[in-house]
């Protein structure tokens, strides 16, 4: 079974809480004690982010290990083909790609996604499994670009949380540049299975949701995602 669970915002790079969604990906995986690994090069490897990961996963007795791409790096395929989950952290998703493109990270990614190692990550994280991806990866406005294609659909995290998300997607939507898009609300993942979303996970302090939204009948229409099963952590 391969899965991808993309998160719109939230977990352990903000604040070390409850850990619910960290919770909820450990869960997916049959191994007690899984093996996960962090991948931070969104944020060129930020040690602070690296030191909350080691702190979330740890509590919740993962086998915890991350990759570095700023310092000395470790050979790749060995070390992800031994995971039983990514986890990718949220950044700059342009420079991110360009990175993992030139190591061969990108190759070595889809072939673990094929062997069913669970994909997983926040904003940048959450948007680079898919076919494209809404990113502020510039300061001044934001871009749709191609990501890695695991899977079908345009990804836009964040939608709920920063204001310049929704007005992108509406004008992009009503110029027809794109069909649908996939939005992620802060606080809530898209969980996929076998390419497919299969639940809308939220695990904020408020219900967030995610949205299949699309430009019908001159307005923005938000619809459930098809087929989604929703879940409240």
């Amino acid at each position: 079974m391969k899965q991808i669970i993309a998160i719109g915002g939230g977990g352990f790079g903000r604040v070390i809480k409850d850990l619910k969604i960290e919770r909820y990906i450990k869960s997916q995986s049959s191994k007690t004690n899984p093996k996960i690994c962090f991948i931070p090069t969104a944020t060129g490897d930020d040690q602070g982010y690296i030191d909350n990961f080691y702190k979330a996963f740890n509590e919740l007795e993962c086998e915890t290990s991350h990759i570095n791409f700023f310092k000395r790096t470790i050979d790749l395929k060995s070390h992800i083909l031994n995971q039983d989950i990514i986890y990718v952290g949220g950044g700059n998703t342009k420079s991110m790609l360009a990175v993992w493109k030139e190591w061969g990270l990108d190759l070595i990614l889809e072939e673990a996604y094929q062997e069913g190692i669970i994909m997983s990550g926040v904003s940048a994280g959450a948007i680079c499994w898919f076919k494209k991806g809404i990113t502020d990866s510039w300061a001044d406005h934001q871009a749709t670009i191609d990501c890695l294609g695991f899977v079908e659909g345009i990804c836009c995290p964040h939608y709920d949380e920063e204001p310049e998300r929704i007005p992108y997607v509406k004008d992009i939507l009503t110029n027809k540049k794109i069909d649908s898009c996939l939005a992620i609300e802060g606080y809530t993942a898209l969980h996929l299975i076998d390419d497919m979303p299969a639940y809308s996970v939220s695990f904020g302090d408020k219900e967030t949701d995610c949205h299949h939204v699309v430009y019908k009948n001159n307005i923005v229409d938000h619809a459930s995602i098809k087929n989604t099963v929703k879940i409240n952590l």
